[in-house]
């Protein structure tokens, strides 16, 4: 936006660097978005050390089956990374501040918004702005989203999640493959495992907010025990610390409609609810959809329409961007939920080549996903290799 020529106030209730609770993984959407937003910031991100390239995902089953899933992008290897959200929001935060247009408010934590028929009035302590449009970009409790399109959590579609850095985990493989176990007692969610620079490593657990309600986890604790008590778990954490108390969250998920604009405003990333609720997984979708929002902005200004029906072409491209991820999403989690049917998938995954390779491409294209997913031939192949090999 700043580039277009537009005036833009950057509003932050804290201060940069700062701390926020994630599992930190970048994955090669979040690259590939960078390089889409223009200028020098895809070529400034590659130069920053504070990464660990990651070429893969490990996938362990209820069973403590695992399955190996190289990346790849157009066919070519290719990796994601593990990255402190302090440096990497820094690093965003610090490109942005640079940038000629943007004035930039820390430390300004916004109190309320209202609506005129000019815009919208911003006060945050003794501030007050006045704008054309808002863009919440302020996370899993947006004031922006419980102001002006007046969401609340909905624990259907939401999930809590912790996170701990440790350092003296062991066992990763070669690749630095980001890992997700699906213990029975964590099913839909999982627990993960991602190695960070210096031999460090973020460890955390995230299951769906009804679940937890539902069954009256108590999620720091459960997360302890897997780690003192699973055989596998507890050899590798056998010389680890913990560098800090445990850190909880939010994740508010995508997979159910929501209105993401209205009269002078627009709602991205969490306070859009734009986080795959399989993976957990938030950034890439976060930046896409800024990027779509400054898109659209620069339309409004164009044909000087802020109003909801006009906005409401935004909601209509992030949907057509997402929906298709988040459905398929939907359907690995109801796959998951029968821990049967996962040990049987990675079990065959691992015997069977051609059930390898069809599962392995399918997991690095969304389109060869949701087709394969879908196929009861699929499920049939695996029943069948499964009776065959008893036979």
């Amino acid at each position: 936006l700043a580039e277009s020529g537009l005036r833009v106030a950057l509003i932050d209730k804290a201060s940069f660097p700062r701390d926020k609770t994630c599992g930190d993984a970048l994955n090669i959407d979040v690259v590939n978005q960078l390089a889409l937003m223009g200028g020098t910031l895809a070529d400034e991100f590659a130069k920053l050390p504070a990464k660990t390239a990651t070429y893969g995902i490990k996938v362990f089953s209820a069973a403590g089956d695992s399955f190996t899933i190289p990346l790849y992008h157009n066919k070519v290897k290719s990796c994601g990374y593990v990255m402190k959200r302090y440096d990497f929001d820094d690093f965003l935060y610090q490109y942005a501040k640079a940038q000629a247009g943007i004035q930039c408010f820390e430390n300004c934590t916004v109190d309320n918004i209202v609506q005129s028929a000019q815009g919208v009035i911003i006060t945050a302590g003794t501030i007050q702005l006045q704008a054309k449009m808002v863009i919440g970009a302020d996370g899993a409790h947006s004031i922006v989203a419980k102001k002006l399109a007046g969401q609340k959590v909905d624990m259907q579609h939401n999930s809590a999640g912790l996170r701990q850095y440790y350092e003296g985990v062991t066992g990763f493989n070669a690749d630095n493959m980001i890992e997700l176990h699906f213990f029975k007692e964590t099913l839909p969610g999982y627990f993960w495992l991602f190695p960070m620079p210096d031999g460090r490593a973020n460890v955390g657990i995230g299951i769906n907010s009804a679940i937890i309600a539902k069954k009256q986890l108590n999620l720091r604790q459960l997360m302890q025990t897997l780690i003192t008590t699973d055989p596998h778990l507890k050899e590798r954490f056998s010389n680890a610390k913990p560098l800090e108390t445990v850190k909880g969250y939010g994740l508010p998920l995508g997979g159910k409609k929501r209105s993401l604009s209205g009269n002078h405003f627009l709602l991205v990333g969490d306070a859009a609810s734009l986080i795959d609720p399989f993976s957990g997984e938030g950034i890439g979708n976060a930046v896409r959809s800024g990027r779509l929002a400054a898109a659209h902005i620069q339309q409004c200004v164009a044909a000087n329409d802020f109003s909801a029906a006009f906005n409401k072409a935004y909601d209509t491209i992030i949907y057509e961007k997402m929906w298709r991820e988040f459905s398929i999403s939907k359907l690995l989690l109801k796959i998951v939920k029968r821990p049967w049917l996962g040990n049987l998938i990675i079990r065959k995954a691992n015997s069977v080549s051609h059930i390898r390779q069809e599962l392995t491409d399918a997991l690095g294209s969304l389109d060869k996903r949701g087709s394969l997913l879908r196929r009861p031939g699929f499920y049939l192949r695996l029943l069948f290799s499964s009776w065959r090999k008893s036979r």
